[in-house]
């Protein structure tokens, strides 16, 4: 059996509805699916332990936290490495998921080895941040960093079919 068959439609809406908005009451979520809390609960707890849940977090608001906190900088930065071995793949993955700023690290192909998404106080915390994660490394190349203006869209759903 295909693990696509193991959903049927209420757990595809169940997602949806957790997509949007986790901080759901059950009995709710329930409601909007049109079954019991205890077998809503049952399936949520299931996905969870099929792993289609990874985690449940509260997105925070990066303008207006910088609006309250001061600055805020978001950068996409291509790292191509000098020995793309899996060996260095996994040594400079393993050291910038570590890293707190980093937000996301992808592996990508073809061009850069990496794209990351890192977010730093200001310049001079970016400055830093690069410093510790790329300027140390001999095994980096090339760091080429985009620095973001504006923020037309931010989404954390999977579209589920």
């Amino acid at each position: 059996m295909e693990f696509k068959d193991e959903l049927d439609a209420i757990d595809l809406q169940l997602l949806n509805l957790l997509q949007n908005d986790a901080s759901i009451s059950n009995q709710t979520l329930a409601e909007q699916v049109h079954v019991s809390p205890p077998t809503c609960l049952r399936r949520v707890r299931r996905l969870h332990e099929l792993g289609l849940i990874e985690k449940q977090v509260a997105l925070l608001q990066p303008d207006r936290l910088a609006q309250l906190q001061g600055h805020g900088l978001t950068a996409i930065v291509e790292i191509t490495l000098d020995q793309q071995g899996a060996e260095f793949l996994q040594a400079f993955e393993t050291r910038v998921v570590a890293d707190a700023q980093v937000q996301q690290c992808w592996r990508v192909s073809p061009g850069p080895d990496f794209v990351l998404v890192v977010h730093a106080h200001d310049m001079p915390a970016y400055h830093a941040l690069a410093q510790r994660l790329f300027t140390h490394d001999a095994n980096v190349r090339n760091v080429k960093a985009f620095f973001a203006t504006h923020r037309a869209k931010f989404d954390t759903r999977v579209p589920l079919l």
